[in-house]
């Protein structure tokens, strides 16, 4: 029994970890998209900034290419995020089947264990109850 409690223990802790993994990784995404939005806001506010002056329309080209830059580097790390998190979640899916397979296996184990017990203290009630029935009429024969 030993075993099936550490078995289960490993698998519930496998469950715990590629949860933590999948909440890391949606923070990992949220925070990526965050910066995407912030860069587009950036954008507008120099955009805005570089019509209002002449070093502005001559620098903003620059600018921009550096923004385009940094908005390619998030939407590939978006893409290696989503990647990883599909995976982590087959990962979950799967170790979560195995889990309750698992603890199916225990409770089944357990029901059978508890019938027997239930047998046996049967067998010996009725056991019991023919001694006691043939003591009764060996009693009233003699």
């Amino acid at each position: 029994m030993k075993r099936r409690d550490t078995l289960m223990r490993l698998k519930r802790f496998r469950v715990d970890d590629l949860k933590r993994r999948m909440g890391t990784l949606d923070a990992m995404k949220a925070d990526c998209e965050r910066k995407l939005a912030d860069l587009e806001e950036s954008v507008a506010r120099e955009r805005q900034r570089a019509h209002d002056s002449d070093i502005g329309r001559v620098a903003f080209p620059s600018f921009l290419r550096s923004i385009d830059a940094r908005r390619e580097n998030l939407r590939a790390t978006l893409k290696d995020i989503e990647r990883e998190r599909t995976t982590v979640q087959a990962e979950l899916t799967s170790a979560y089947q195995d889990l309750k397979s698992l603890e199916l296996a225990t409770e089944h184990e357990a029901k059978r264990v508890a019938d027997l017990e239930n047998r046996r203290a049967q067998s010996r009630l009725d056991e019991m109850a023919i001694v006691r029935h043939l003591r009764k009429h060996a009693l009233r024969q003699a």
